[in-house]
């Protein structure tokens, strides 16, 4: 009785890895696809069940249906706004422009102004005024909603502005914001504002897809005049316990503002079927920045994030920053910055010394013994857990926004990133990584190589579930 069943078990055991071998190399990247294989092999009875719940990066029909419906529509209704196109006429602006249009469907457009928001509380002090200003609407769009100050002072800010008669609309994500949902949902909807939550699990999963596919952007427009993008959430700075958080947030006017309502309108149409009307935002700003958006996630056809910032760091001729909470790149992301810094283009990472994430940070770790042989410099800015996501290229191309330089930002999460071509914002975003980089500790290759074989070995066990981050 225990040899048939020992040989019951053997058998299923082999069946399982079998199958893993024929089922998850065509369904996933080569990348994922080893991370999986790994696991299944290790532990085939845990590794199935958590493929098949994991594994895929697969959103419902319907939900890729609607976004390719909503982008559709942005291209139609941008035709008649061709005197608000920014058209680059040669350098890499012209190659990245077309890219980014293609991709997410926004054309690049002139006028806008766009003013940096580096200091936490100020940031969303100037939210919550734009709110208290609003006359018309107020859409916002987050990943992470707390319930602790800043969560109830958007909370007042929302019912006063619906006490006046603005209509406003509330798209939260799911998992991210369950404290803020739970927390002032039902105060919001009793007070007149329309609140979703996004890519709901539970008995709805199978209408959203993945379980831990996440809507990751942080989105504000106001009146359609004012819009918010970049990587702050609706939260107090220490919202995880020792982790004090330092961002970047971008406050724009002008026709870019328009975009962000389209991207909201597309998230709120995906989400509840209902169109929401977008006026075209025709106001020309003095500052006169060219701007444009760049949405992905996986209900793109393409892998829109990781694209554009591989084109960015490929056309870098003198210098590119790139600044992010959490860095765990695919091959072709790594292959770019090493081309860049072998090709003599000066390559700053400028990373966060601590991380709310160990597996991430331990992983992340393991990328930097190649990335300072092939000259890629690396920094770990001390004072705060540095969550700002932003790339300057040379210094005529920026992006900000809420992209992370990770796997799931790429593939698995829906992403928003403003793309500004303009010498002004590069300098001042440089002035502000100048400021991390004064307060940084940089990573010298020579004492990394001889850091403990153990800490080596952590660090390769945890690269193996990059993919699966």
């Amino acid at each position: 009785m225990d040899w048939s069943y020992g040989t019951a078990l053997l058998i299923v055991d082999w069946l399982i890895r079998l199958a893993a071998l024929w089922w998850i190399p065509s369904r996933t990247t080569p990348a994922a696809a080893r991370s999986w294989l790994l696991l299944v092999g290790f532990v085939p009875l845990l590794g199935l069940p958590l493929y098949l719940l994991l594994g895929h990066p697969w959103l419902s029909r319907e939900r890729i249906e609607r976004q390719a419906r909503a982008s559709d529509v942005i291209r139609e209704e941008q035709r008649p706004l061709s005197a608000l196109r920014w058209t680059p006429h040669d350098g890499a602006a012209a190659e990245m422009a077309p890219l980014i249009e293609r991709q997410g469907a926004f054309m690049p457009t002139h006028g806008n102004a766009v003013v940096l928001l580096d200091a936490y509380d100020a940031s969303l002090r100037a939210l919550i005024d734009d709110i208290d200003g609003a006359a018309q609407q107020v859409h916002l769009l987050y990943y992470l909603m707390f319930d602790d100050a800043v969560g109830e002072a958007i909370t007042a800010a929302l019912c006063r502005a619906t006490a006046r008669g603005v209509t406003c609309r509330l798209l939260l994500d799911a998992v991210g914001a369950k404290r803020g949902l739970r927390a002032y949902a039902p105060r919001l909807r009793a007070a007149g504002v329309q609140v979703h939550a996004m890519l709901p699990g539970g008995l709805q999963w199978r209408r959203s897809g993945r379980m831990d596919l996440r809507n990751h952007r942080k989105v504000a427009v106001i009146d359609n005049r004012i819009g918010y993008v970049g990587s702050q959430n609706l939260a107090d700075a220490v919202f995880v316990p020792g982790h004090p958080n330092r961002e970047l947030v971008a406050r724009v006017q002008g026709p870019v503002v328009s975009h962000l309502e389209g991207v909201f309108a597309s998230d709120w149409y995906i989400e509840t079927g209902e169109r929401l009307d977008v006026q075209p935002d025709l106001s020309v700003q003095s500052q006169d920045v060219a701007a444009q958006l760049l949405p992905s996630g996986p209900a793109y056809p393409f892998e829109n994030a990781r694209d554009t910032v591989n084109a960015l760091v490929h056309l870098a001729r003198r210098k590119v920053v790139l600044t992010t909470p959490y860095f765990v790149p695919d091959d072709a992301t790594l292959s770019a910055l090493r081309i860049a810094a072998l090709s003599g283009v000066d390559v700053q990472l400028v990373l966060s010394a601590t991380n709310n994430q160990t597996l991430t940070a331990w992983a992340q770790q393991s990328y930097y013994e190649e990335l300072l042989a092939c000259g890629v410099k690396i920094a770990l800015y001390r004072p705060h857990f540095l969550h700002a996501k932003h790339l300057t290229v040379d210094d005529n191309m920026a992006l900000v926004g809420s992209i992370n330089l990770d796997i799931r930002s790429f593939a698995l999460n829906a992403e928003i990133g403003l793309v500004c071509y303009d010498a002004g914002v590069v300098a001042r975003i440089r002035a502000i990584e100048a400021d991390y980089l004064a307060h940084a500790d940089h990573v010298d290759g020579d004492a990394w190589r001889r850091r403990p074989g153990w800490q080596r070995s952590r660090e390769g066990v945890a690269r193996l579930a990059d993919s699966l981050m």
